[in-house]
């Protein structure tokens, strides 16, 4: 140590020749001198609590350190090392045998330790290796090319042009349901949207095929099998399904309290209405909020049937199944 002799009873120091650790710990600069009292100059020789080497601590510290439990280090890395709870442990795969810093509760959960995501990712696929994809040799919807992979289309392209529906195709489909249930489909029951790209209405495409299409909703009336008169051809559609299941029902029963308003069909206690124009028709959608709150109101056994239960295919066998014969 370098001291330096001025003011009597005061020890002067340069803080490049002090014990190591002791200058640092109390904020002295490199370039300064610091006057220290004389009780402070009590050193005592300590070893380092990780690698036992000597260091010098004042009295005031370690008295200090022992009322706390605490150790003595000669520096941070030092400090680090004996925190450190980590074991030395061998990488699990056979290729790698890297030794490596894992901590306890790791290795006690895990059967295996591996030093990377990729010593992982080899160990397991050697173990449990992908199955080999089974290649499937299709014929194209388009082109008529052969293909390996799924689907109807070999590219994207032909995927384009093949879906591209045609008039002759259109005409063929509307042809084929008129023979098939002897009446003329609604829009809904078919590609409509093809058919207004291609003859610019439904209608058009209706008149192409050679048949007269469908009056306006509630338009025209319309019998059915049984000689009820119905107000559109989906509650002809219905009145005829109660006729070939054998189910007794009655038309047009008035609702109570208010003459105006009847339901389409009764059959049983059940009231059972079609909402065909619901959120389409301003007024037809009012009334039909009427018909619900006096369903409410006097408990009555409402069910409703949407376009949706008859077209495009015909659910009402789903709808009405608990329905007395």
């Amino acid at each position: 140590m370098n001291l330096f002799h001025g003011i009597p009873g005061v020890v002067y120091l340069n803080y490049g020749t002090w014990p190591s650790g002791l200058g640092r710990s109390h904020g002295v600069r490199e370039t300064s001198r610091v006057r220290i009292p004389p009780s402070r100059m009590r050193l005592v020789e300590l070893k380092c609590a990780n690698c036992k080497q000597l260091v010098y601590r004042t009295a005031g510290r370690i008295n200090e350190a022992r009322k706390f439990g605490w150790l003595t280090y000669c520096s941070y890395k030092c400090q680090a090392k004996k925190h450190d709870k980590r074991s030395l442990v061998k990488c699990s795969n056979p290729k790698c045998h890297k030794n490596f810093l894992r901590a306890l509760r790791e290795i006690k959960r895990f059967k295996n330790s591996y030093c990377s995501h990729s010593c992982a990712a080899t160990v397991i696929n050697r173990k449990y290796p992908k199955r080999k994809k089974v290649f499937i040799k299709n014929k194209c919807g388009y082109c008529k090319n052969y293909f390996y992979k799924k689907g109807k289309y070999c590219s994207v392209s032909c995927k384009n042009r093949g879906q591209i529906i045609g008039k002759e195709e259109i005409l063929k489909e509307i042809t084929y349901f008129y023979k098939t249930n002897g009446r003329v489909p609604f829009k809904r029951e078919l590609r409509y949207n093809a058919a207004r790209n291609k003859f610019g209405s439904w209608n058009n495409a209706i008149q192409a095929a050679g048949l007269t299409p469908n009056p306006v909703m509630f338009a025209e009336k319309h019998i059915a099998k049984d000689g009820h008169r119905c107000d559109s051809l989906t509650e002809k559609i219905i009145d005829d399904w109660f006729t070939d299941n054998d189910i007794s029902h009655k038309r047009s029963i008035v609702y109570p309290e208010n003459s105006k308003f009847t339901c389409d069909f009764l059959v049983g206690k059940y009231f059972i209405e079609f909402f065909g124009l619901e959120n389409e028709h301003k007024r037809y959608t009012e009334v039909v909020r009427k018909k619900r709150k006096l369903a409410r109101k006097y408990r009555i056994d409402l069910i409703e049937i949407k376009p949706a239960d008859i077209f495009p295919k015909n659910k009402l066998g789903d709808v009405l199944r608990f329905l007395p014969k």
